[in-house]
């Protein structure tokens, strides 16, 4: 993860580098490295995939700036992604944002052991969100990631979970897909952590956003200079779901037609092409590779 990008431009190593001296340990051996075992653990996962999409972002600006609209429209992230959509605007300083994932990542993980009889999330392929709106009410779960027309993400209890596959199941619904997470991550298990998490972010100091960022809780811009909102929305955020539909609708319709994916995988490109069939997409995966 990010180790070609580090072999090859001396600002990305030095970003890894910088990375190994905030958190105390080599994320950058990690990253490069493994086990994967470890890197794949929530704590370790979520600051290594900040500085690895963030590696992306400044190895396009090096390689290939014509790629990137200067300044965008918009920018968003999906979940974790936000925090890198807020140090590519401005908004929060690298060193902070390294800080404050390792921790949502540490405080994910123990929300998820602590929640008793263990909980997790399902992914639902072709169901109609109204539908599993109130099948998820029916059986005391969460709509936790509005992906994409026909593809959502359900959170909740490894008890709750089973009555609602089996629900589903029930009413028809052929594809639902246990999910490789270690808790109910944006739903209301998550919200004791979001207490704590939200001290940490109360202590950061945010600066005024060269653009905006749309928002994974309300699917709108959030102000540009309003530090108390970007502390709400961090914390927030990692109880609501996210709503990446109407986010990638707010960007189209406001302009925004075409959408850079930056970090590994291919994933919110996918989402973005089923979502707005009008918009022009590039990855940075292959951007990278030309």
């Amino acid at each position: 993860m990010g180790k070609e990008l580090a072999q090859n431009f001396t600002e990305i190593a030095e970003l890894y580098n910088q990375a190994d001296a905030v958190l105390g340990f080599s994320l950058s051996r990690l990253c490069f490295e493994g086990p994967e075992a470890d890197l794949t653990r929530t704590d370790n996962a979520q600051p290594a995939l900040l500085v690895t999409s963030l590696a992306h972002l400044k190895a396009i600006q090096l390689r290939q700036p014509a790629i990137l609209d200067e300044p965008p429209l918009f920018v968003a992230g999906h979940s974790l992604g936000e925090y890198t959509a807020l140090v590519a605007n401005g908004s929060l300083k690298f060193e902070d944002a390294l800080r404050l994932v390792r921790e949502r990542g540490r405080l994910m993980n123990e929300a998820g052991q602590g929640s008793g009889a263990g909980s997790g999330m399902v992914a639902v392929i072709g169901a109609d969100d109204a539908q599993l709106e109130e099948m998820a009410r029916q059986n005391g779960v969460e709509i936790a990631n509005y992906n994409s027309p026909g593809q959502t993400a359900v959170s909740g209890t490894t008890e709750g979970l089973a009555r609602f596959t089996q629900a589903a199941k029930e009413a028809g619904i052929k594809r639902v897909i246990p999910l490789p997470v270690s808790a109910a991550f944006h739903s209301s298990v998550m919200r004791p952590m979001a207490a704590e998490l939200g001290q940490l972010i109360s202590q950061i100091t945010f600066s005024p956003a060269n653009f905006p960022v749309v928002s994974n809780v309300t699917a709108q811009p959030l102000p540009l200079d309003d530090a108390a909102a970007l502390q709400e929305e961090l914390t927030v955020q990692t109880y609501s779901p996210v709503r990446w539909v109407e986010s990638v609708r707010t960007m189209f319709n406001g302009g925004a037609t075409r959408f850079v994916e930056i970090g590994t995988g291919k994933v919110l490109t996918g989402l973005i092409k089923r979502i707005e069939k009008g918009a022009e997409l590039v990855n940075s995966e292959d951007v990278l590779k030309a």
